[in-house]
Order: structure tokens, then C-alpha cells, then sequence
């Protein structure tokens, strides 16, 4: 469970940090309100909320083509209850549209993550100013070689690695969040 958290939930544990920042960047020269925080907060709850619970959970783990899982086989799932090849050809198609779009997410998804955490080096106080763009990628190309070297030995080692880090990284994340939550307990409405 440890190595899965490491690989499969490091991304959802990670995207809002940079989607927030995103998201404020919508509002620069305008003053905020706490409406806008409060509504940009509960897109991202419902849309985690939604999609980790009834994308994943209800829908994706119980959908299988003996055993396998994954958007080919929820394809030939389909194809077998299909009624005409007009239907066939057109899951086929949605199939070949979903699996690039899982190896697109594949290819881009290390790419923000990595570029998203070493840029956050910046806003750290002592070392931010002395960081420049180039440096910072640089050191987002490197660590993105090396953890694709590592992961060619196999997912199960960066699972290993990366799962007490993002353990620790959830457990840090909850208990920062604690502290403006007590202060400001309407932030759960």
C-alpha cells in the first residue's frame, strides 16, 4: 500500500498545489475575496471528491476484463456487449483515444510535477533569489532522467522510495491544514 501511495496517489496529492497557484494567478492586480477562495477551495474538494470516488471506486475498479483493468480492457468489455460493428469500431476508437491520452498523461504529468516542485524552491526564503529559470530547469530535467532511469528498473522501486515520502507528505499537508482550519472552521461549509 505504501509503494501505491508512492506511485499512484504522489500525482493527486501534488496537482493542487500548482493548480492553486494557477488559480490565484487568475486574480493578480485584483483584490480577492473570500469568495473566490472559498469557491476556487470547493472545486478542488468536489472535483478530488468526485473523481477519486466515483470515476475510481465505483466505476474504474469494478470494471474489468477478467482481471485486467485499464482503458483497453474496459474497451473489449464493451465490444463484447456491443450490438453492431458500427458501435465496435466507435468504442475501438474511443479506446485508441483514451490510451494516448493516458500516455500523453504519462509523459506530461512527471514533467509539471518535478518542474512545479523545483520552482517551488523559490519561494523558499535564502535560496529563491539565487535560483534562476535555467537553473531551475536544469534541475527538473536532471531529476526527471534520473527518476525515469530508476523506474526503468521497475515501477515496485519508486513505489518503495516514493511511498514513505508521500506518507510523510500527507501526514505534513494535514497538519498544516489544521491550524487555518480551526481558526477559519467555515472554510468546511
Amino acid at each position: 500500500m505504501l509503494a501505491v501511495l508512492g506511485v499512484v496517489y504522489g500525482d493527486i496529492g501534488t496537482s493542487p498545489l500548482y493548480a492553486l497557484k494557477s488559480s490565484m494567478d487568475v486574480f493578480a492586480g485584483i483584490p480577492v475575496t473570500e469568495v473566490e477562495i472559498l469557491g476556487i477551495l470547493s472545486m478542488f474538494f468536489w472535483s478530488l471528491a468526485l473523481v477519486v470516488t466515483v470515476k475510481y471506486v465505483m466505476l474504474i475498479m469494478r470494471a474489468n476484463n477478467h482481471g485486467e483493468g485499464g482503458i483497453l480492457a474496459l474497451m473489449a468489455l464493451a465490444q463484447r456487449v456491443s450490438t453492431t460493428p458500427a458501435i465496435r469500431n466507435s468504442l475501438a476508437l474511443v479506446g485508441i483515444v483514451g490510451a494516448c491520452l493516458f500516455f500523453g498523461d504519462g509523459i506530461i504529468t512527471p514533467a509539471i510535477s518535478v518542474l512545479s516542485a523545483v520552482e517551488g524552491l523559490r519561494s523558499v526564503a535564502g535560496i529563491g533569489p539565487h535560483i534562476h529559470l535555467a537553473q531551475v530547469l536544469m534541475l527538473s530535467i536532471g531529476l526527471l532522467v534520473a527518476l525515469f532511469v530508476v523506474q526503468s528498473r521497475g515501477t515496485a522501486r519508486v513505489g518503495a522510495a516514493f511511498g514513505p515520502i508521500m506518507a510523510a507528505w500527507f501526514v505534513v499537508i494535514g497538519a498544516v491544514g489544521i491550524a487555518p482550519i480551526l481558526q477559519e472552521p467555515a472554510v468546511l461549509l
